[in-house]
């Protein structure tokens, strides 16, 4: 679990830089650094097994995961970590957010499915 902190470290410059992106109105250009976000968010929290001593770190991470790949447009890869973050035991309030993202993560899937 040592390979976690920078993991996460880089994942949270790289949204940073995502973030910047997207307040100058370059949404493909952000959306890319969201994505590289996403991925190196994803395999730090897939380094931490599921243990409740573990937690929240664990499904902090996989929330953080989730957000990043709603950002990016990576709507399975979200729904993905949002599962992830619930399969192990995610204190009450973390829990209710993974929840609320999956909620915003399935408006995206009607929205893509509906026909115009």
């Amino acid at each position: 679990m040592k390979n976690v902190r920078p993991l996460h470290n880089k994942a949270m410059e790289l949204a940073e830089q995502a973030y910047a992106l997207q307040k100058k109105g370059e949404a493909e250009q952000a959306k890319h650094y969201f994505r590289q976000a996403y991925e190196s968010e994803r395999e730090a929290a897939l380094l931490i097994p599921i243990d409740e001593a573990n937690e929240p770190s664990r499904s902090v991470l996989f929330r953080s995961a989730g957000y990043l790949a709603l950002n990016a447009g990576l709507y399975r890869e979200a729904e993905r970590m949002v599962s992830q973050g619930l399969l192990g035991y995610p204190p009450y309030e973390i829990a209710t957010e993974l929840r609320e993202l999956f909620e915003q993560i399935a408006k995206h899937f009607s929205r893509s499915t509906q026909v115009a």
